[in-house]
């Protein structure tokens, strides 16, 4: 509450005028994104039924709230557990709607034999790995904005790494670091 006092220029006691608890403040910061998220998503999907573009505008949906929200990224990532009933009930609520979306594009993905053999469970929390570690890395004007990265995370996703650099020369330079351990990896098996 401290760092939010200097931050905003507004005394301690103003700060809990408003807000009852850190907590609370926790929990409304944490609501809200996730429910804009989920709520995104819904209305996007309902527009299209490809399994493939609904995983890409699953990705796409978070990515783009993760890029323009990096504040907030850092409090759900970092502050996942910090909430205390029955604040915490609520969110986790809202999370599992959002992890049964997303369980809901991979089946259809699986089911249209895009991603065959893989652990659902293990699948999607991966998915969500990648989606919600891009914060930490991502820096505006070095790396790909929202549709390229969204293009990226879904190739990875359904293609993996390798297979997906094999068809891509272009991904590596010949010579660079990158290009000269696809080699060493692929003379390894």
């Amino acid at each position: 509450m401290r760092d939010i006092s200097r931050a905003t220029g507004l005394s301690l006691s103003s700060l809990y005028y408003y807000f009852k608890s850190k907590q609370y403040l926790l929990y409304l910061i944490q609501n809200n994104a996730f429910t804009l998220i989920v709520q995104e998503l819904q209305s996007r999907l309902q527009v299209n039924q490809d399994p493939s573009h609904r995983l890409h505008l699953l990705v796409q949906n978070h990515v783009e709230y993760f890029l323009s929200h990096p504040n907030e990224m850092k409090v759900l990532s970092h502050e996942e557990d910090a909430l205390e009933e029955p604040l915490r009930e609520e969110i986790d609520s809202i999370k599992r709607r959002y992890y049964a979306l997303a369980r809901q594009i991979f089946d259809e993905v699986v089911a249209d034999d895009l991603a065959p053999g893989l652990n659902p469970r293990v699948a999607v929390l991966s998915l969500f790995g990648m989606m919600n570690w891009v914060y930490k890395w991502h820096k505006p004007g070095l790396d790909p904005g929202v549709e390229e990265l969204t293009s990226a995370i879904v190739g990875i996703f359904l293609h993996g790494v390798i297979a997906r650099a094999a068809k891509s020369k272009e991904l590596f330079a010949v010579g660079s670091p990158e290009s000269d351990a696809l080699i060493v990896s692929k003379s390894a098996d």
